[in-house]
Order: C-alpha cells, then structure tokens, then sequence
C-alpha cells in the first residue's frame, strides 16, 4: 500500500476517535463508569464475581472506543482499584492495520491476582500487553460457559460490552499508560 494511501486511512482512523479523545472524562465520571462496569460484568458472570473478590487489584476500562477504516485506533480511560480503593488513573491505546471498518464500544478489565503481578503493572513506565505482562483473556465457550482453563494465571482480561463477554478478543499489543486527572 502506497504511503499516501496509508496516511490517509490513519487520518481517517484518528478523526473517527478524535471526538471520543478529546472528551476526556474527570475522576468521578471514571469512577462511576468503572462501577457501573463491574456491577455488568458481575451480574453476566460468577465466575468473574469471585475473582474480582481475590484479585490483588482491578484495571477497569469501562468504554473502550475503537475506529477504524483499514487502519484503526482503539482508546480508553480507567481506574486501578485495590482493596476498594482507587490507586491511580490510566488510558489504554492501541493502533492497528487490516480489514476493518466501523466504530465499537466495549469495556475491560484486568484482574492482577498476585501482589507480583499487581506491583510489576504498577512499576513500569507504559505497559504493553503481550510485552511486559500476558493477559489470560476470558473467553465464551460452547453454550456461553466462561473458558476456565487459564483462571490460574497471575493476570486475567475480561471484555465485554451491554450484549456480555466478547469472543474471541485480544488485547495483544495495547499500551497501558498512568494518566494524572
């Protein structure tokens, strides 16, 4: 693909979430959205529930856009929580290139199930899923059980939007970066 076309198409990916970026939301507005999140993901799944209760500390994305015509953009706005308490803030970014067209909502969120896990998110400078931590992504099975074969790994994704947990997503080569609001 020649490169006109291409900064083209990633023009047009930014200006399709630029509205979204630019309504960057305050501290309350994240921290309803986050409950209201988790109060959706909680009542979908049980599973999610009782890891949430053992969970070190919970990143919460509670809508994250993304847009694209051939190249696409995903970003979002969020919270770490532990212990029920808020620790700090954070975006979540990604860019990508492909067959895609369209704009779509979902949330996620990131469960650290060890205090390793949890204080190795917290003392990097920019984290990148699938570089500096793995995430297990929950996934649907057959019939809408939720896959519990990686519910013993130290990092665990859920993505969801208003319809329940997303298929077969990933989050593979998104930045986590600390955000000051």
């Amino acid at each position: 693909m020649p490169t006109v076309v291409r900064r083209r198409l990633f023009a047009v990916a930014l200006l399709c979430l630029l509205p979204f970026a630019l309504h960057a939301a305050g501290r309350e507005d994240i921290d309803a959205r986050a409950r209201e999140a988790m109060q959706e993901l909680y009542s979908t799944s049980a599973t999610a529930k009782d890891l949430g209760s053992r969970a070190r500390g919970i990143l919460i994305f509670p809508r994250v856009f993304k847009a694209g015509y051939g190249i696409g953009g995903e970003y979002g706005e969020g919270v770490l929580v532990s212990q029920g308490r808020t620790i700090d803030y954070f975006n979540i970014a990604s860019a990508s290139v492909g067959l895609q067209l369209g704009v779509q909502r979902k949330s996620v969120v990131v469960m650290f199930m060890t205090d390793e896990a949890l204080q190795g998110f917290r003392d990097s400078e920019g984290w990148k899923v699938g570089v500096d931590g793995s995430i297990a992504i929950v996934t649907l099975g057959v019939g809408g059980e939720i896959d519990t074969e990686n519910m013993r790994t130290p990092i665990i994704g859920f993505l969801f939007s208003n319809r329940g947990l997303m298929y077969n997503l990933t989050l593979e080569g998104s930045k986590i970066s600390k955000i000051h609001r």
